[in-house]
């Protein structure tokens, strides 16, 4: 594909596009009246930062990500290794590394080779992007967090056909704005 900026490459950054999605949030008594298998939010994290690339210490992290992920974690009672899939923010390449470095699931400097080497696969360690991400689906910037919490639903429900991660319990999802300025985390689970 053509050069964007290098490195990135036109296939590197997602597209901008129209779109919409929807959820219905609801009491776990109402939940339970329509549907057998409800998935249930058990911790959330927002958190901001600089909106400018150049006020950052190190432009290769997102504290916005790192604070809302901490306080998401906390507020689920989980650590990171027990998110088995996830559907974080990839509005280019590079961003997927950052997040998943960001987010704990691998150490600062080794999500590219992690990503490689299959960790981040439908049977890795944890399974990123099941959907193909922003990049694959495209970016409806308003429509962006619930399509990504709709697939994690969709995983925790085993209704992902073949993008299914077998016998996935606990999901994430990781939205962020304005080149990282806020970020937002919410852990899911199939009780």
């Amino acid at each position: 594909s053509t050069m964007v900026a290098e490195p990135l490459r036109l296939l590197d950054c997602s597209p901008i596009t129209d779109g919409a999605a929807c959820l219905v949030l609801a009491s776990e008594k109402k939940a339970k009246e329509f549907v057998d298998n409800p998935v249930y939010i058990i911790g959330s994290g927002q958190a901001s930062s600089t909106i400018s690339l150049h006020g950052r210490e190190n432009i290769a992290v997102m504290d916005a990500t790192i604070n809302a992920a901490k306080e998401a974690y906390k507020r689920a009672g989980i650590e990171a290794k027990q998110v088995e899939v996830a559907e974080v923010h990839d509005c280019f390449t590079i961003a997927e590394i950052v997040a998943i470095e960001d987010l704990g699931f691998f150490e600062k400097g080794e999500g590219g080779r992690a990503v490689k080497e299959g960790r981040t696969d439908l049977d890795g360690e944890v399974a990123i992007n099941t959907s193909g991400g922003l990049k694959a689906c495209g970016h409806p910037v308003g429509a962006t967090g619930i399509k990504q919490a709709v697939e994690i639903v969709w995983q925790l429900r085993g209704e992902a056909g073949e993008r299914q991660r077998k016998d996935a319990e606990i999901g994430l999802t990781h939205n962020v704005g304005g080149t990282g300025a806020t970020a937002v985390v919410h852990i899911f689970k199939k009780v």
